[in-house]
């Protein structure tokens, strides 16, 4: 049976935001799991711990296992933070990471300055809704800013989120990872300003850059980073193979 590629969405988004990638692994006969953080999706009411998100992975980690292969773990953003943490703290459970859009490390001055702006728009009256949704459909076109806010928009995580990521050290993690790692990041991404650190951090690992595509690149390149997730999926395949 094929290994199970398990999905992990950024701030604020959910499970929704891979909807193109799970129907497309779907027509393959891969199956996937998008799972949904604390405080996201389904599960938004909840309150987002870092604890809380490494065993929403390891539970899905845990549930692919059963299958007797080894899964293959995709993370998106705040996903992709969490995904590297996860892997350096479960040596051997996975077959293959893939680390998109999470190219930065989380610095005090940036992830203060956006509680800051969070805070600020939690003034607003619908706490940021109307002004998040018309960024999302701004900058990313349909239907990926349909999948983008289906599942809902976590307005709430963001303080705790932010303090979280101050307690990830990426890089250092990196260093522990022996699998195939498979960095994605768009051209014009924001959060890539460290993505060759990352690099010459791992071990076993390979960068993509895809081109004209912004930070929500499995939602604006939809094509290409599933073309790269395949990728991904089929080296670190290869590699627990060997």
């Amino acid at each position: 049976m094929p290994a199970t590629v398990i999905l992990v969405h950024g701030l604020r988004t959910s499970a929704t935001l891979f909807r193109r990638q799970v129907e497309e692994l779907g027509e393959l006969g891969i199956p996937c799991d998008a799972i949904d953080l604390p405080g996201h999706g389904r599960r938004i009411g909840e309150r987002f711990t870092l604890d809380g998100a490494l065993k929403t992975i390891d539970d899905a980690v845990t549930a692919a296992e059963a299958s007797g292969t080894k899964p293959y773990l995709v993370g998106f953003s705040l996903g992709g933070y969490l995904a590297i943490e996860w892997v350096a703290r479960n040596p051997g459970r996975v077959s293959g990471l893939l680390a998109a859009a999470c190219g930065t490390v989380p610095s005090k001055v940036i992830m203060h300055g956006w509680r800051i702006g969070a805070k600020v728009i939690h003034l607003f009256p619908d706490r940021g809704l109307a002004l998040n949704n018309a960024v999302v459909r701004m900058f990313v076109p349909e239907p990926g800013a349909t999948d983008v806010i289906a599942g809902g928009v976590a307005l709430e995580v963001m303080d705790d989120v932010l303090l979280s990521l101050l307690r990830l050290r990426p890089i250092n993690r990196l260093r522990e990872i022996d699998v195939p790692v498979l960095f994605v990041n768009g051209r014009f991404d924001h959060v890539r300003a460290h993505a060759k650190r990352y690099l010459a951090a791992t071990r076993n690992g390979r960068l993509v850059t895809i081109p004209g595509s912004s930070h929500m690149v499995s939602v604006v390149r939809p094509r290409e980073f599933t073309d790269a997730l395949l990728d991904g999926y089929s080296d670190a395949t290869e590699w627990a193979e060997r």
